[in-house]
């Protein structure tokens, strides 16, 4: 509240895309002069901590064990890639009348990962 620093978004597009490179900080300064005003947005702020509380979060054991059987790491053969995936799916469509050549690239990557998601 007293030393923070407004953030200055400045978006301009290069080579077609949003670049955001531009951006910057203010100098630091106190949100306000008045006490009271300060006081007030103080009272009016919301409380974080169930958000930030441990419960939330998995823990360095669980997430550790995690990546490692994603990656193979743990003994067991790693599941299948992206890759795979993608040669699975065009090997269906290429038997059904689907179009193999239909760009499911996206949707195909958001299946893997969201299987990925729901293994434990």
């Amino acid at each position: 509240m007293w030393k923070g620093a407004n953030f200055k978004l400045k978006i301009r597009k290069v080579e077609g895309y949003q670049n955001y490179d531009k951006s910057e900080f203010d100098s630091p300064s106190a949100l306000s002069d008045d006490d009271a005003k300060l006081e007030q947005i103080w009272k009016d702020s919301f409380s974080l901590k169930e958000l930030t509380d441990d419960k939330e979060f998995k823990s360095y054991d669980t997430l550790k064990g995690r990546l490692d059987k994603v990656l193979g790491l743990n003994g067991e053969a790693p599941k299948t890639t992206v890759e795979q995936t993608k040669a699975k799916n065009f090997e269906a469509k290429t038997k059904s009348n689907d179009s193999p050549f239909k760009d499911d690239s996206e949707d195909d990557d958001m299946a893997y990962f969201s299987k990925l998601a729901e293994e434990d």
